[in-house]
């Protein structure tokens, strides 16, 4: 039976929709059978960030609906055969979508998969309960910035009425040079404000421009592992390895990079 992860955020812009889909690829890159699932009805972007928007033919409304079966609404990825992603729709008009018919789908799923990552709506409105409620697990992400991380507490608070196996925190875009300059907020800092174990970070480096511009972020060699692999094998192998994203900027060449950087 599949690890069954919701992703959510207590706010939009946080790169939620863009981590859901590196750590689907990073995990399907280690082997596992792993599919996503787009439940921001109306508001969909993971179609997008994984350059399937083209091939979709079905969508989990129509799912729900009966007028296909799961696996035809189902787009294979084009970077690995054991990914899937079943994708949203663009227009939400049904009144016959609700948790209990998307648990069913998501059970479903979960008896062929390794993973089901479930791409939650920003906030905590009625989309977020209906995908909690179709998970085991949560994965909130936040940025380093004091108004995500207010957003991510309440969004932590509303996911403790759930009965989750876990939530872990997920700090996205934080800057090493800012940290050591004292202008961003640590990340064991924020996790412990939170009172929420850090699943891990990802680097502003390694996520610039793939939030904007919808991209994948690239895998790396094993010698020179970047934030999202670590994130990755952290998820899946329950190791608890926190990316150093302030190695770059310490020392004498370090400062001379957070100068330049901090001219930019």
């Amino acid at each position: 039976m599949a690890r069954k992860i919701v992703f959510t955020s207590g706010k939009g812009g946080v790169g939620k929709t863009t981590i859901c889909a590196n750590l689907g690829v990073k995990l399907a890159s280690l082997g596992q059978r792993v599919v996503m699932i787009d439940l921001d009805i109306g508001l969909n972007n993971l179609d997008v960030v994984m350059g399937i928007e083209n091939k979709i033919v079905f969508d989990i409304v129509d799912c729900i609906e009966n007028k296909c079966r799961v696996k035809q609404a189902l787009v294979q990825d084009f970077r690995y055969p054991n990914l899937y992603i079943l994708p949203s729709s663009h227009i939400f008009t049904s009144n016959s979508v609700n948790a209990h018919s998307i648990k069913l789908i998501v059970d479903t799923l979960a008896v062929s998969f390794d993973y089901v990552l479930i791409d939650c709506p920003a906030g905590i409105d009625i989309g977020f309960h209906r995908a909690v409620f179709c998970a085991d697990e949560a994965l909130v992400v936040t940025t380093p910035h004091i108004s995500s991380i207010r957003d991510a507490d309440k969004v932590i608070s509303v996911l403790k009425s759930y009965n989750l196996i876990s939530t872990k925190l997920i700090i996205n875009r934080i800057r090493g040079d800012l940290v050591l300059n004292g202008e961003m907020v640590e990340a064991s800092r924020i996790a412990k404000l939170l009172k929420t174990e850090l699943l891990g970070v990802v680097s502003d480096e390694d996520v610039l421009g793939s939030s904007i511009a919808g991209k994948i972020l690239k895998n790396t060699d094993n010698k020179h592992p970047s934030s999202i692999d670590i994130l990755g094998l952290n998820l899946h192998n329950g190791t608890n390895f926190i990316y150093d994203y302030m190695q770059k900027y310490r020392g004498l060449f370090g400062n001379i990079k957070r100068t330049l950087r901090g001219k930019l």
